[in-house]
């Protein structure tokens, strides 16, 4: 079969559905399928790359970046030239809309619904009669989460054209006991803290933090990875620290940066905070393991699933999310794998932090459940199974 995806960009981009979007074309690659993959580049020049005989990714020439969204004319001409079987939008990037109609011989179309547009009011007024075709053309539209069905207007409304298939991840990658210089797996034991990737970050020896000093060098490790975006909540996790013993990681650049750490500063607590910018992706599995906690306090529904959480449990780490009606408190289970706590809320926040890091046999008994519930519902191949059992369906 040979499938079509579109969205707005592909790594080495970082962003959770860009990261996505690989893995779900490397799965389906790997399973024979043919995959064409429709990003705009990160500059005016348009070119094509060939990752494997059956991946190819085009890159369009972008024009513009108007809120957070890349333009490319070039993009829609090269949806003119791609014969798929079946074309894949990523929802939501509305220059994505019209590429998909552009597409000769219409064939089935199959939209991944990540996120309602929540914070781009303008756009999303502008936006409303094109994404209502796309919605009523699409033969299936998938959900990461029933949570995002039950709490999106725009899905309960067509929740009969909606099957969830879940986000999913390398759990073999993230195991507790992976090797990265082995790729060997030491599943059964279960013992975080031990592995040789773990000590040189917990003593400041790792690259990342060679030239970092902490207040707390004994001191509990609670991380963050993601994107430093408006969404993230992080300025309610900053807000919630002069409340909570030990030191923080937090993975990622993004627009919020500057003025995370002018309110660090401001409280007192910059002294135990540590921005370590983008870390490399195959140092995310260290990384993980190194800390004690994964904290992901995002305060709105933009924030659709958080697959950064998704590698937290399946390295074994407990996690603290927030409730937003949205996948984060549908793959973290309050009670099970870790806690849910109200968004926008330091002191509930803080608290839920505490509880973790004041128990190490709570936070063994949270991160073994969570590695499960990731091998049981989250791993990338039920993710391509769900996802190529839906281009069957719509190809019949």
């Amino acid at each position: 079969m040979h499938v079509l995806q579109i969205y707005k960009d592909v790594p080495p981009v970082l962003g959770g559905i860009e990261h996505h979007l690989r893995d779900l074309c490397m799965g389906l690659a790997a399973r024979g399928h043919t995959l064409t993959v429709l990003v705009t580049s990160l500059d005016g020049r348009t070119y094509v790359e060939r990752p494997l005989p059956n991946l190819t990714i085009l890159r369009a020439g972008r024009a513009l970046h108007v809120a957070s969204t890349p333009l490319s004319p070039a993009m829609l001409a090269l949806a003119r030239v791609v014969r798929p079987d079946v074309v894949h939008l990523h929802f939501p990037y509305p220059p994505g809309d019209l590429a998909a109609l552009l597409v000769p011989n219409r064939p089935p179309l199959v939209v991944t619904y990540h996120s309602d547009i929540v914070r781009q009011r303008l756009t999303r007024l502008l936006y409303r009669p094109l994404m209502a075709h796309t919605l009523r053309r699409a033969a299936r539209i998938i959900a990461t989460s029933p949570d995002y069905i039950r709490s999106s207007a725009v899905l309960r409304a067509i929740e009969q054209k909606c099957v969830v298939v879940p986000l999913g991840v390398d759990a073999r990658r993230f195991a507790p006991g992976f090797h990265t210089a082995t790729g060997h797996t030491d599943e059964p034991t279960f013992k975080r803290h031990e592995f040789h990737e773990v000590a040189p970050i917990r003593d400041n020896s790792w690259p990342y933090l060679s030239n970092l000093r902490f207040g707390e060098q004994d001191g509990s490790v609670t991380l963050f990875v993601g994107r430093l975006r408006y969404y993230k909540g992080l300025h309610v996790l900053i807000a919630a620290l002069p409340h909570i013993p030990g030191v923080f990681w937090i993975a990622g650049t993004g627009p919020e940066r500057e003025r995370l750490e002018s309110q660090a500063a401001a409280l007192g607590v910059a002294a135990r905070v540590r921005f370590l910018g983008d870390v490399p992706d195959e140092s995310l599995p260290a990384l993980y393991r190194a800390a004690d906690v994964f904290v992901l306090p995002a305060h709105l529904r933009a924030e659709a699933f958080g697959i950064a959480q998704l590698e937290a449990m399946a390295s074994g780490l407990p996690c603290v999310s927030t409730a937003l009606g949205t996948g984060t408190s549908f793959a973290n289970q309050h009670g099970e794998t870790g806690l849910v706590v109200p968004p926008n809320d330091p002191h509930a926040l803080a608290a839920a932090l505490n509880t973790l890091l004041a128990d190490p046999t709570l936070r063994q008994r949270y991160g073994e459940a969570a590695r499960q519930r990731v091998l049981q519902h989250f791993t990338t191949d039920r993710m391509v199974d769900g996802i190529e059992a839906v281009y069957q369906s719509v190809t019949r």
